[in-house]
């Protein structure tokens, strides 16, 4: 499937096909799995259904790269309103924003800005805010940000990837901060030089790494979210936990709204700290083609909908 993923990578960042494809119907069902909708009030209701089964929640509004300052308080406005509408919901439910969506390509000072604004409010509301990770090209700033905020609030974590080489020395360089990490394998295009290549380059990687996070835990007081749907890694990293002496209380599995579901039910049931992405919002196609890109099983999913569209 390595070819599959490059093309589906190469498609999310086209633009004239981001343009295009969106209009097809049954693209348009098929996205209906990954996301309960494209408003806010979609996704809170999601998130109060998940909250029976024992299940928390990420929420986060699909976007990146704004084009200018009003776009960037138009986002920062938006969960501004968000955090409130949570509390009200009594959910346990954090929100979650890739930095080029409050300002990064137009402004560090004005990111910081508007993100300083969000965690601010989220403190006063007893709730986080996690920073996704992008390309590569964009994990510097990211990181620069993260420990700048880092240094003012406790309820902030960054997202990092296991399919760069550099994440290990990162993860080195973020450990004294006593850091919130979210762990994922990567989902852009990276050249060769950047990225491991290989699946199983990313799985090893990705392990290693979890083992890092969780024999910090309770040296260094790091939130570990470990966010892969990969049953054999899922098993691996519960078996490491144990062997370190740690509680399943002590990390957190973070999965995507409707993938795995019978894995995040699993978990919950068996005691795990379990908490779902659920992204929501009109800018969905990038992000969705990095989902099919994923995994084989998504991409025959669509193909189903498609002979029957």
């Amino acid at each position: 499937m390595g070819l599959a993923r490059n093309a589906l990578l190469w498609i999310s960042e086209n633009h004239k096909l981001r343009q295009t494809l969106p209009r097809y119907n049954f693209i348009r069902r098929a996205v209906s799995r990954f996301m309960p909708g494209e408003e806010l009030s979609d996704a809170v209701q999601a998130a109060e259904n998940l909250r029976e089964k024992n299940i928390t929640a990420i929420l986060t509004r699909l976007g990146e790269n704004v084009a200018d300052d009003a776009e960037t308080r138009e986002v920062t406005d938006h969960y501004l309103d968000a955090l409130p509408q949570i509390q009200q919901r009594r959910l346990d439910s954090y929100i979650s924003i890739k930095p080029t969506q409050l300002g990064l390509d137009l402004n560090e000072d004005l990111c910081f800005r508007n993100l300083s604004a969000l965690v601010e409010r989220a403190a006063a509301l007893k709730n986080w805010v996690w920073i996704d990770m992008e390309q590569s090209g964009y994990v510097d700033r990211t990181l620069a940000l993260y420990k700048r905020i880092r240094q003012q609030y406790p309820n902030v974590g960054v997202c990092v990837q296991s399919y760069l080489y550099r994440t290990a020395k990162d993860l080195e360089a973020l450990l004294p901060l006593s850091p919130a990490i979210r762990l994922v394998k990567g989902a852009y295009m990276e050249p060769a030089n950047i990225a491991y290549p290989k699946k199983a380059d990313v799985d090893a990687n990705y392990f290693a790494l979890a083992k890092m996070l969780l024999a910090n835990v309770k040296k260094n007081g790091v939130t570990v979210g470990i966010a892969t749907h990969d049953t054999v890694l899922i098993k691996k990293i519960q078996e490491e936990a144990a062997a370190q002496g740690l509680a399943k209380s002590d990390y957190e599995f973070q999965l995507l709204y409707g993938i795995q579901s019978g894995e995040q039910l699993r978990l919950a049931r068996e005691g795990y700290r379990m908490r779902v992405l659920i992204s929501y919002g009109s800018y969905w196609f990038p992000w969705y083609l990095r989902r099919l890109a994923e995994r084989p099983a998504n991409v025959l999913f669509v193909l189903k909908n498609l002979l029957r569209g």
